[in-house]
């Protein structure tokens, strides 16, 4: 078999560089191979101005290759970095700037995390889809406008940008690269090689801490705190007004002076919370995580789940618990070889 033609893979490390970030490229697309084992892709790693950089693991990332290096990419990575509110101004200097402007016209982008901010500095993100780690989503709005952001996806394949949300939606990008450029086995090779999922369901959404409010002096504290510990029971609009010696215009209309939104939205959050820690933390099946969480059915809870975050109930147990605790709860034989 004639060995492929290498494509040219180099990744941007700036100062403060997520380790992780960084080394996920390395091995995925290390790991793309053909029928023989050769390799489709090549990987190098540079910084700026071709010097050490810290990484966000206390120590020094020396590359065995300089910027010029950039040159010759067809495909440039910007690894994610760590930093402080605020401090992503002071990451565009005139020589990161002159790195990203060495690449090839031809070259594709990518960013990894917080990446997206390197690239949205430079102004190539203006006008164009992309995403990047739901913590930072409301900071990269307030700097960047122009970009239209959407923080619930895993990555976002805008042509010749794309973006990655969080750590490991890195790998969950660099997979979809590569089945994108040499195929499905390909990739699942990759992704079985570097003990993987090929595919993972949903978007970030589903790792979004949302925790329960916490009761404070506010008119309708008490009547929430109540609601939570009642969670699988038929409690609708009326039953929290009474509870508050309230009528329900005026309990609505104090309902969403404190929270920012409607007793029927509210609850219906507090229903889905309830039933994403049972299934994280639990081996309950399904119809009884839809019961204990007051949906009354799987298929409602289904809906529900599918609507907010975009997977099935099982879906979402096995990206937290993994496919042992699907098949115990699923009453199956598991398989330990």
């Amino acid at each position: 078999m004639t060995v492929p033609e290498l494509h040219r893979v180099v990744v941007l490390a700036l100062d403060g560089v997520v380790a992780f970030d960084l080394g996920v490229p390395t091995q995925i697309f290390h790991g793309a191979r053909d029928l023989d084992l050769n390799r489709y892709y090549d990987v190098k790693i540079t910084t700026p101005d071709g010097r050490p950089v810290r990484s966000s693991a206390g120590f020094l990332v020396t590359p065995e290759v300089g910027p010029e290096v950039i040159g010759t990419a067809d495909t440039l990575i910007v690894a994610g970095i760590h930093f402080d509110h605020g401090e992503i101004d002071s990451r565009m200097t005139p020589v990161v700037r002159a790195a990203l402007d060495r690449r090839p016209p031809t070259a594709r982008l990518m960013s990894i995390c917080t990446g997206a901010f390197v690239l949205a500095a430079a102004g190539l993100l203006d006008g164009r889809l992309a995403t990047t780690h739901w913590a930072w989503a409301d900071d990269f709005r307030r700097l960047f406008p122009e970009v239209k952001l959407d923080p619930d996806v895993l990555f976002v394949d805008d042509g010749d940008i794309l973006t990655s949300a969080g750590v490991a939606a890195g790998i969950d990008l660099c997979l979809h690269v590569v089945r994108s450029d040499f195929g499905a086995d390909v990739a699942n090779g990759a992704a079985r090689r570097g003990v993987v999922a090929p595919w993972r369901d949903g978007g970030q959404c589903q790792f979004i801490d949302r925790p329960l409010p916490a009761a404070g002096d506010t008119s309708t504290a008490s009547t929430r705190d109540w609601v939570i510990q009642r969670l699988d029971q038929d409690v609708d609009l009326e039953a929290m007004a009474r509870h508050a010696r309230m009528s329900v215009r005026t309990f609505t209309r104090r309902f969403r002076a404190d929270t920012g939104m409607s007793p029927g939205r509210w609850l219906a959050r507090q229903r889905l919370d309830h039933a994403r820690r049972l299934l994280e933390q639990t081996d309950m099946p399904v119809d009884r995580v839809a019961l204990a969480a007051g949906f009354g059915t799987a298929v409602s809870l289904r809906q529900h789940l599918h609507a907010a975050i975009g997977v099935a109930p099982m879906a979402y147990r096995r990206t937290f618990r993994g496919r042992v605790a699907e098949a115990v709860t699923a009453g199956h034989p598991v398989s330990r070889d």
